[in-house]
């Protein structure tokens, strides 16, 4: 057992840029986080990118973290990485949409399927379909494929204040069936 086991004394250690804890950081949310960045970009070196940049975002902004504004550290760092990950299938859209002459080959590494499987370890997959068909897929549309709350409105053609309050609501589920309060 770590010392970084006790989540505040981690949240405290990775403030004050202790290396050793944010080293503890990675190796423990890393693998998690790759899943869901790979489900947003969909290409293993684009996932593996993200990843860097979501943790050194993470490094750089870790003072900005509070747990009294109602979220986890996890929940936080997943929020951090799914935008970073947003942003890159966006910027890659639209290098797409300008490119008049191009192929999509489509490969999968060996690095993906043995990730895959770690993070179906924590359980990921399985929690998410323990959740109601209309909130899963309001977890799967916004967190997995990158929509916003409009996009979402404009897909499923449920009011805005709907589609926050099933994602609150789903989320909210996925925090008690973690057995996080």
């Amino acid at each position: 057992m770590s010392q970084y086991d006790d989540m505040p004394f981690l949240i405290s250690s990775l403030k004050a840029k202790d290396e050793k804890a944010f080293a503890y950081l990675y190796d423990h949310y890393s693998t998690a986080l790759y899943g869901i960045i790979f489900k947003v970009v969909n290409d293993d070196d684009d996932a593996a990118d993200v990843l860097q940049e979501a943790f050194i975002s993470i490094w750089k902004s870790i003072e900005t973290y509070d747990s009294a504004k109602g979220g986890s550290l996890f929940t936080w760092m997943l929020n951090i990485s799914r935008n970073k990950a947003i942003d890159r299938y966006r910027q890659k859209s639209r290098v797409r949409e300008n490119q008049t002459d191009y192929k999509i080959v489509h490969t999968q590494s060996e690095h993906f399927k043995s990730t895959t499987l770690n993070t179906d370890k924590i359980g990921l997959n399985t929690l998410i379909d323990k959740l109601k068909p209309d909130l899963k897929e309001m977890i799967e549309l916004h967190y997995f494929k990158g929509f916003t709350h409009q996009e979402i409105t404009d897909k499923t053609q449920l009011p805005l204040g709907t589609v926050k309050t099933k994602i609150r609501t789903a989320m909210k589920d996925l925090k008690q069936l973690v057995g996080i309060t």
